[in-house]
This record gives C-alpha cells, structure tokens and sequence, in this order.
C-alpha cells in the first residue's frame, strides 16, 4: 500500500491530530484532544518550480460553446446553402476570436475550442479507414435540471482499420499559427472504437481475432500522432469516457453483458492505449482526460475511480491526467495514492454543467485534501469538463463560461504561484 502523500500544509513534524484548510492564505486550525478551537495561522506553500511544459497549472480540457455565427454557418452548410470553404473561413474567424478569449484570461495551453467538430469523437473516428457511423444506442443522460434523452453515434468497425490521411494536421497548424501560447490538440481516445458496441461492432470477416484490430488501431494512432509531431505538436489530449463509465455499476454490468470482463477491461485499454501512443517522440506530452458524459448539462455515469485507478493511473504510460472532481459523482481523492512521481493529476474542481461559480476558498480547501494522497506539486487545476463536448454546448452562459476559466486561473495563482 501506497504511503500517504504528505501535504504541503502539514507540520514539518506531522504531529498533533488536525484537520486543516486552506482559505486563501489563512490556516483554520481544528484540534481535536482537550477541546475544540479555531486558531487562524498563515502558512507559505513550499516554493515550487515553475511548470514550463503541459499541463499547466491553470489548465482546461478543451470545447467551448460555439459562437451563434457559427452556428448558423453549420446550418447553412448542411442545408447546402454555403460550401466546405466558406464554412471554413467562419470557423477560422471563430477559432481566432475563442484563442484571444483563452489567452486573456490568462491560459498557457490553447485550443481551437473544437470548433470544427459535431462531437468530440465521431468528427475523428470516422475519418479512419474501415470505421463507419451508424445510429446511436439510447442513453439516459441525468442533469440538475431532469433527464435528457440522447443517442450519440456508435462508432462501427467494418474494415481493417487503418489511417489514410493525417486528420488533425490541418486544424492544428492553424491553431498553431493564431497563438502565441502552447496549442493544444484534443482527440477521442482509441477505446472509442470498443466500449460503447463491445466485440458485436466489430467486423468478424475483417477482425476474427481481436489482437489483430488492437494492434491496428493503436497503428493508427501512432500515424496520426507522428503527423502531428513532424508539424511541431507538443501537447495533445485523449478523451475518453469509456474508463470513467467502467467506474458505473450500471455500465460495468453492460459490459459485462456484451461479453467483456469489467475488471479486465481497464488494463486492456491501458495496453491498448500505451501501444498507441508508444513512438511519441520526446517533448510531446500526452494526457488523458476521464469523462462521465458531457451533453447539455448531463451526465451518463456515476462512481469513483477506485475499480480503474491502478490502470488508469499506474499502468497507463501518459503524462497527465484530466479528472472529473467537481462532485459527488466522482466519488473521493483516496485513488490518487496509485499516481507515481513524475506525473500531473489536473483536478476538475469547477464544474461546466452549471453556471454557478464555485468558491475559491472551497476549490483551496479540495486542492488541499487531495494533497493527503498525492504531493500537491504533481496536481493542477481546471474545469471538470469541456463547455460544448458536442455542437449543441452544455446550458452555460457565455459569461459564466468565461469567469469559470478566470476562476481557475486566479486560483491556481494563489495556490501555486502560477498558472
């Protein structure tokens, strides 16, 4: 068992029986024997070096809500109206305005705000040879305000997978050539193309033996990887919910009925995601972001991280990850002790499914408990989520989308000294 990571607010001596708190730089002090009293006390985090590569200490996992203009220009696309090029040219008008937005609130990692897709993975997915998009499998998304009815796209293997064509390579020197901070590229993990269909959405003629289709899609994966790498990518992000719907007894019991072991499951996708991402070349870095579902202010998936942590966390061969925290769904930090040194847990402390602005002070208070299992200079900061996972965005003011991210970054300024 893993030792407790002791916290940068702790006695040097690790003596007396308190439960403490951060609130901005003022320690609230309970002991426990002889009584109860509250002693405020100030307390220097210990000095940190400064983060020159991604994550970043402020950071964020990716989508932003899509302007109206380009809403419309989508519309007018798909009703024939305008071509290919002309919404392009609405996109990359889009895209410069949502980099200055990241890049005044102070981000150092910025994204095209997926701009150019419909969701976060069917826009990729299907650009792979032998992959095909048929009608969705119905899911009960459940919100603050109700259920939402929705049946995302289910992604099907029909052919030898194999990767035709760089397919993020021009999106990405675009962002490239508008910032002046570290673009960011964000793709659907490769376990997209297995959980949600299970063996039954994958072709028998082209994949009798299912080695053959791991070993094509991971490929796959490292051709798209060093496309993006020969072009300058440094920081690149897979999204994948499948390892935080494996949290769900509910969807564990689904795997379970298409004839996947859960418990297995967690450590073939770690296998299977290490062998995509294995020729990397040095300097690119590569997290993982966990989601339970992100469409319109609801979620798919409840549970903490205790059946995946130790894949997800110590077998995985990523530098970072992007985990949901911003409620109960997520259950309780004690999975971070399988984080081994060296790698960057960034903490979805703020919420993108409401408006609501969290407190600063409560953010300081979890950024604090999650130090008790993994050293405070190995976490980060940002929202839970994307703000528009798909083209519809979750229901979140534009004004509240932007003091979420300030929130953030003011927060991981007091905290660490930087954002």
């Amino acid at each position: 068992m893993r030792r407790r990571a002791q916290s940068v607010y702790d006695d040097a001596s690790g003596s007396s029986p308190e439960f403490r708190t951060l609130t901005g730089s003022r320690l609230l002090r309970l002991s426990c024997p002889g009584g109860f009293s509250i002693r405020p006390r100030r307390r220097k985090l210990k000095p940190m070096s400064k983060r020159t590569v991604p994550p970043f200490r402020a950071d964020h996992v990716g989508s932003f809500l899509r302007p109206k203009a380009l809403l419309d220009a989508r519309a007018a696309h798909q009703r024939g109206e305008i071509d290919a090029a002309a919404l392009r040219a609405v996109e990359d008008d889009a895209i410069r305005e949502v980099v200055r937005f990241q890049e005044g609130l102070g981000l150092r990692g910025v994204t095209d705000g997926e701009y150019r897709r419909t969701y976060f993975h069917v826009d990729f997915l299907q650009q792979l040879a032998g992959v095909d998009v048929r009608g969705g499998i119905a899911v009960s998304f459940r919100g603050a305000a109700g259920n939402v009815d929705f049946a995302p796209p289910v992604m099907h293997v029909t052919g030898q997978v194999r990767h035709l064509k760089p397919i993020q390579l021009a999106d990405f020197e675009f962002l490239k050539s508008v910032t002046s901070q570290t673009p960011k590229v964000t793709i659907p993990s490769p376990t997209m193309l297995h959980f949600r269909g299970g063996r039954g959405a994958i072709s028998r003629d082209a994949y009798p033996d299912l080695d053959q289709f791991w070993a094509d899609v991971a490929a796959a994966y490292r051709a798209e990887l060093r496309s993006l790498a020969q072009a300058g990518c440094r920081y690149l992000q897979l999204d994948d919910t499948n390892l935080a719907y494996l949290c769900d007894p509910k969807m564990r019991e689904g795997a379970r009925q298409r004839g996947d072991d859960p418990d297995e499951l967690p450590r073939r996708y770690a296998r299977f995601i290490n062998d995509a991402i294995r020729d990397r070349p040095e300097g690119m870095v590569v997290c993982i972001h966990l989601c339970r579902g992100n469409f319109q202010s609801a979620w798919a998936a409840e549970g903490g991280y205790e059946p995946v942590a130790e894949a997800l966390l110590d077998e995985l061969k990523v530098d970072g990850y992007f985990l949901e925290y911003d409620d109960e769904r997520s259950g309780g930090f004690g999975p971070l002790r399988f984080t081994p040194p060296g790698k960057i847990v960034v903490l979805g402390l703020v919420s993108t499914k409401i408006g609501q602005l969290e407190s600063k002070d409560e953010l300081k208070r979890r950024i604090d408990e999650a130090s008790r299992h993994v050293p405070v200079e190995q976490l980060a900061l940002s929202p839970q989520c994307g703000f528009s996972s798909t083209v519809h965005g979750n229901d979140i003011a534009l004004e509240a989308q932007a003091a979420k991210i300030r929130l953030v970054v003011e927060t991981a300024t007091e905290v660490w000294g930087e954002a």
